[in-house]
């Protein structure tokens, strides 16, 4: 039976990873067998992660994160987990290879998926002109044309923050009003950067080697439309990876996991949550990644409460207090 199981391969669940090798826990990391690194991979220059004032490529950060945490022995599986069972002292985890493995305590750090928009070009230009992600990837469109496709709080926080790069900020709504609160609406309207294109949704993203523009078609009467661009910012959403424990731990309101407080510690003992799936706010890499060492740091304090409990009860009845 393993100490420690960790589920999710991000910021998140590499830091729990180091955190509880070196903690001499020897953890499995359950990584996806497609998508391992989260949704840095999909990111090219990430210049606001501490200790790389040059910055540094997403996948090449995942990497030395994964390199990390195996230096101190975790071990990293490569498939994808299919059940859970998360009633009682001992957790099983069961994998699409059939493979099943019992543990005394789960780390779960399954991250978040930015909503897409499922149109020709979006994908191919990841990383070269769309983005999900105006914390991360904003300054790289100083004096730039730029445009965010949605209408709630986040797509008008997005827009609003990424004036102060943009020379020009489209904000692309489906409909003639928004979903936003009204205090954000309002920063919006006032900005003057801030031209809205309303009755309208993308269907293309065009650009060879980076993005170039998009096409708009007209949610009123069809017609379709060009629109010139530097860049696209997508905030219509994103969604916590939750689906494997519906039903076995609580949620938020927001569908993120629930824990206790600033803790990792969810709804079940010797459950913990880290990253994205937690935190419907900030969803930065190093807030993730700080995020699976408080995980790692109360996993390592439960097992250490099993152990101390183990050692107390034979000892008791050793001396007769207990039958």
């Amino acid at each position: 039976m393993r100490k420690v199981i960790i589920i999710g391969s991000g910021p998140a669940g590499f830091t729990a990873a180091i955190y509880a090798a070196r903690a001499n826990l020897e953890p499995l990391l359950i990584a996806s067998s497609v998508e391992v690194g989260g949704e840095l991979m999909n990111t090219t220059d990430v210049e606001n992660y501490p200790g790389f004032p040059e910055g540094i490529l997403g996948p090449e950060l995942m990497t030395k994160f994964q390199e990390q945490a195996e230096k101190f022995g975790t071990e990293v599986v490569y498939d994808d987990v299919t059940s859970l069972d998360l009633d009682g002292p001992v957790k099983t985890v069961t994998l699409g290879s059939g493979a099943v493995h019992e543990t005394q305590s789960l780390i779960y750090a399954t991250g978040s998926a930015y909503r897409k928009l499922g149109v020709e070009g979006e994908e191919r230009l990841s990383g070269y002109g769309v983005s999900w992600c105006a914390t991360c990837d904003g300054f790289f469109f100083r004096e730039k044309t730029i445009a965010v496709v949605g209408g709630g709080d986040s797509a008008m926080e997005e827009a609003t923050f990424l004036t102060r790069f943009a020379s020009k900020v489209y904000v692309i709504h489906r409909k003639d009003t928004l979903r936003a609160s009204k205090i954000m609406q309002e920063r919006a309207f006032a900005n003057e950067k801030i031209e809205f294109i309303w009755n309208s949704e993308v269907t293309d993203v065009v650009g060879e080697a980076a993005v170039s523009g998009v096409k708009l078609r007209s949610t009123v009467d069809g017609s379709v439309s060009d629109l010139a661009l530097d860049g696209l910012f997508v905030a219509i959403g994103n969604d916590p990876r939750t689906h494997l424990v519906h039903d076995k731990l609580d949620l938020t309101p927001e569908g993120t996991i629930w824990v206790d407080g600033r803790s990792s510690k969810t709804s079940v003992p010797g459950v913990f949550a880290a990253g994205d799936v937690i935190d419907p706010t900030y969803r930065q890499a190093i807030t993730a990644a700080g995020s699976g060492t408080v995980a790692a740091l109360d996993a390592e304090h439960f097992l250490a409460d099993l152990e101390d409990a183990s050692v107390e009860i034979p000892a008791a009845q050793a001396a007769g207090i207990i039958a």
